[in-house]
């Protein structure tokens, strides 16, 4: 029979003894350290902790674990949070009329490169219902028309937040789904949900992005995975990352390495997200890999 394991997450203001204090604590309720990461920022001042850890005295009932770490947290003002580390997150992805980056997350699911559940898969067309149904994920048809007016939109918002709500969703993953989000959709999903797209920007907005890219003669593909906000693709970044190019390769070339890159950088968001590698930094974020 396996130990019941968990991840702890945590940031205070950095204060001496804070590695101390906790190792200390799981020390004695009897809970064995697996890894430990931790960072003080000298920006910001605050510290950041993630230790995955094993509960080995079968003694220490769960409930008695997290009633006294809540009171040494509350004693050391520690915004924390302690999950059950064998626990798969529940992932909803939504996609609009490309599809490489929701077949590469279906591909990593399936073969267990994902720990994750992925009870719904949501879009504003039909493209992909095929190949939602392949995976056996139930496939809900959102659509929005262009210039749809202000209620139709709150009504589809209203329905994603609802089915985020029914499936208790833990992620949501915009794996390019190409509608704005309102701001109160953003804010009802606020640090749960993931965007991905090309590092040009702020260059090179709007349509065919990577044929403006080819014009101007880029020598450097990229893209960005970062937490949605009300900030149009400004939220705090995860993960990014580039691959050269040359002047001997077209628009469509350069497109096909930019999708290439898009699938690797989000794959590793949401796998960092769901092992809770993840924690906000302000408007940045600390990774611990």
């Amino acid at each position: 029979m396996s130990l019941p394991e968990y991840i702890l997450t945590l940031s205070c203001l950095d204060q001496r003894g804070i590695v101390h204090r906790v190792s200390g604590f799981l020390a004695d309720h009897g809970c064995n350290i697996i890894d430990s990461a931790q960072f003080g920022d000298s920006e910001s001042r605050l510290f950041f902790m993630r230790v995955h850890f094993a509960r080995e005295d079968q003694g220490v009932s769960d409930e008695l674990l997290r009633a006294d770490f809540s009171a040494l947290a509350a004693a050391m003002q520690l915004d924390w949070e302690l999950r059950d580390a064998h626990y798969k997150p529940r992932v909803m992805l939504m996609v609009s009329k490309i599809g490489h980056c929701l077949n590469d997350l279906l591909f990593r699911y399936k073969s267990g490169l994902l720990p994750v559940e992925i009870p719904a898969i949501v879009s504003n067309h039909m493209d992909f219902y095929q190949l939602a149904a392949s995976y056996n994920i139930p496939f809900h048809h959102l659509p929005l028309a262009t210039g749809a007016p202000l209620a139709d939109k709150r009504a589809q918002e209203a329905r994603i937040i609802e089915l985020v709500n029914t499936h208790k969703i833990d992620l949501v993953v915009l794996a390019r789904y190409m509608q704005i989000l309102s701001p109160e959709l953003c804010e009802a999903l606020k640090g749960k949900a993931i965007n991905i797209h090309h590092s040009f920007l702020p260059s090179f907005k709007g349509a065919k992005p990577y044929a403006q890219a080819h014009h101007r003669g880029v020598k450097l593909i990229g893209a960005t995975a970062h937490f949605v906000t009300g900030d149009l693709d400004e939220g705090p970044i995860i993960e990014q990352d580039v691959e050269r190019v040359d002047h001997a390769m077209d628009a469509e070339t350069l497109s096909a390495i930019g999708r290439d890159v898009e699938c690797v950088v989000l794959a590793r968001a949401v796998k960092w997200f769901v092992e809770h590698r993840v924690l906000r930094n302000g408007q940045k974020t600390v990774v611990f890999n």
